[in-house]
């Protein structure tokens, strides 16, 4: 039934968003529809809703699932886009993840599972 799905977060600006999800996330622009943007990477997609309240994209969050998690926190720690509070880590319920904060305000959280790692 269910196959995927896909986040959709706050985006303030446009060519800022596009800019920011392409040079600093490493995602592939595919299209803009009166701001409505649909991006990608290694086939995980999110669209951003163009939104003038900058109180909405602080209150969003997302998570993704990924492997090589480290080699993706270094990647965007050496961009400069992950959140100070939540550096890699692993945590409890046995994810090893970290976080970002997007241009916007919104939050991403990236883990990998290791619930088979000792």
């Amino acid at each position: 039934m269910l196959q995927i799905a896909i986040p959709v977060l706050a985006s303030l600006n446009e060519a800022n968003t596009v800019k920011f999800y392409t040079e600093k996330l490493g995602f592939a622009f595919h299209a803009s529809w009166d701001g409505y943007l649909i991006l990608s990477r290694d086939g995980i997609y999110i669209h951003l809703w163009p939104c003038a309240n900058a109180a909405i994209a602080k209150s969003t969050s997302c998570y993704i699932i990924v492997n090589e998690v480290e080699k993706l926190y270094a990647e965007y720690k050496s961009a400069g886009v992950v959140h100070p509070e939540n550096e890699l880590q692993d945590r409890p319920w046995k994810m090893k993840e970290f976080s970002i904060l997007d241009n916007n305000g919104n939050l991403i959280h990236f883990g990998q599972d290791i619930s088979g790692v000792n």
